[in-house]
């Protein structure tokens, strides 16, 4: 007799059934999908709050903010998912299709990838 992957009940049914319920397989798959740790869970959440951040700011795909504005905000400029550096030297920090660089005084210039 088979037993469920998520309670340990008995199935009955199909042959290559894994799970005596839909909730059973829900419950198994969220397990399994989840974040495995607090720091990913944490990281994931920086990384979306700076993203919502760049495009409420950056309606138009292309614009300047300040620092101060940004940090009042909540962005945290520790968190980006990567780095480009042009020809000319100049880096940009980007959330995804969302990005910035940081210009003299306190001022950034935010930009929008174009995928």
């Amino acid at each position: 007799m088979k037993t469920c992957l998520e309670c340990g009940d008995k199935i009955v049914g199909r042959e290559d059934k894994k799970f005596c319920s839909d909730g059973c397989r829900n419950a198994y798959n969220n397990k399994i999908n989840k974040d495995s740790t607090n720091f990913m869970r944490n990281v994931n959440n920086k990384l979306r709050k700076n993203y919502r951040i760049l495009s409420v700011l950056n309606v138009d795909g292309k614009g300047k903010t300040t620092r101060t504005k940004l940090l009042s905000k909540g962005f945290d400029f520790e968190f980006f998912t990567n780095i480009l550096q042009t020809k000319t030297r100049n880096t940009y920090y980007f959330v995804y299709d969302q990005g910035y660089r940081l210009l003299e005084e306190d001022y950034c210039m935010l930009v929008k990838k174009e995928i």
